[in-house]
């Protein structure tokens, strides 16, 4: 069995179908999910059947996202920021328009299953953005931190390669696990368009809401798989730009 990691999607069901066929995923994978499902292309409300579906025949883990927490807000009638507009909203509202409510409510339970991080059983922890306390994430005072933090990719880009982990300035928090996987800032900012080492921490969003790609990773081998970069399966949008 292999344990699979997948980076952020942003409604985008045609690169997740295409990269979950590229790396010959089977019923015998484990697949963790990253979060930020929705928000961008214009497939978000397909995009949560297809991980309803798929969560009943195979072992899936699902890690709220940001976007993902933003969604399940709208569709349980709370009042939403114009920013969340800016930043894909729009396109995930659309994708809602001819469900019933009966699917709508399937749909907000389904979210609610999502886990704000998840530790294996080789210390290794995933999750969507990063976590800030220096004893742990059960520790944390505030879960929207799992979702909304980029402290944790900021300083492991920030680190010098040579930082030894014996020193005793070495960011405490990164001692805590043996590898720490996370989606949330797209590797398209510094240049990369596959996922990115930075001390021991992985980050798998490889720019899936603008002009990148979804990634999937063997979190053991290393080994990834992408799809093709979302403009050219969905050319007649713009994605969130």
């Amino acid at each position: 069995m292999r344990t699979l990691v997948i980076g952020d999607i942003h409604g985008g069901l045609r690169a997740l179908e295409q990269v979950l066929e590229r790396a010959s995923v089977s019923v015998e994978d484990h697949l963790i999910f990253l979060g930020d499902y929705v928000d961008g292309w214009s497939e978000s409300a397909a995009v949560i059947d297809f991980l309803i579906a798929l969560s009943l025949k195979q072992k899936t883990t699902l890690i709220r996202g940001n976007h993902d927490d933003l969604v399940q807000q709208w569709l349980e009638g709370r009042a939403m920021s114009p920013k969340w507009m800016q930043h894909g909203g729009q396109s995930t509202i659309d994708s809602y328009k001819s469900r019933s409510e009966r699917e709508i409510d399937a749909h907000i339970a389904f979210y609610k299953t999502f886990k704000d991080y998840y530790i294996d059983s080789k210390n290794r922890m995933f999750c969507h953005a990063g976590f800030q306390n220096l004893n742990g994430p059960e520790h944390e005072w505030h879960c929207t931190v799992f979702y909304w933090d980029r402290t944790l990719w900021e300083m492991v880009c920030a680190m010098r390669e040579d930082f030894n982990p014996k020193d005793l300035l070495y960011p405490k928090r990164l001692l805590l696990f043996s590898e720490i996987f996370i989606g949330h800032t797209p590797t398209t900012r510094i240049h990369k368009t596959t996922p990115v080492q930075m001390a021991n921490v992985w980050n798998v969003d490889t720019g899936a809401a603008f002009k990148g790609r979804v990634s999937i990773m063997d979190v053991d081998s290393k080994e990834f798989w992408q799809s093709d970069p979302l403009p050219s399966l969905y050319p007649n949008e713009d994605g969130r730009n």
